[in-house]
């Protein structure tokens, strides 16, 4: 660090420095990125959608920890492993009630989140969303006061049917119970 800075300011760069190098940790330390369906129409809308309607809390790449919200980032995609788990992702009230009234566009958002930062998780074989799909389970939303408990049943589901690892239960992983 040049000397010819003042202390305070050599303070501040290096405390800048040492967070962006740890960010950069973070981020080669996130799982692989998954490969996303042919079916969706515009991939770069399906992200652009994703960071505009979802990513102010589960971060653009899908990571939101130490933020008490589920993690994205190679987790996702285990909600696919049964119907009631996958109608789960669309009934979510901010998803159900989003913005992106076009199913298509929606549906193409969710392949994204699922396939793309749910990775690996998503269960070989497992069948992108389609407009139909989400026309029909969007009318059926949950309500905020039933969302934890919604999602315990649905992760235990998973764990108990798909094998899906028991980290599952915590929103993120590493999390301090």
């Amino acid at each position: 660090m040049p000397a010819h800075l003042p202390r305070g300011f050599r303070q501040i760069l290096c405390t800048a420095l040492l967070l962006l190098g740890a960010t950069a940790g973070l981020r080669a330390a996130l799982p692989p990125m998954g490969l996303l369906p042919a079916t969706i129409t515009d991939p770069d809308m399906a992200r652009a959608d994703y960071v505009e309607q979802c990513a102010g809390c589960h971060g653009v790449n899908g990571s939101t920890a130490p933020a008490q919200l589920p993690e994205l980032r190679g987790r996702v995609g285990w909600f696919l492993c049964t119907p009631a788990a996958r109608a789960y992702l669309i009934r979510l009230p901010n998803v159900a009630h989003s913005r992106i009234k076009d199913n298509q566009q929606l549906a193409d958002m969710m392949n994204y989140v699922v396939f793309g930062l749910g990775g690996a998780s998503a269960p070989a074989g497992s069948k992108p969303f389609t407009a139909e799909e989400i026309a029909r389970e969007r009318m059926q939303a949950l309500s905020t006061t039933m969302l934890k408990a919604e999602r315990a049943r649905q992760v235990d589901s998973a764990i108990r049917q798909c094998g899906a690892p028991a980290s599952l239960r915590l929103l993120y992983p590493g999390q301090k119970g």
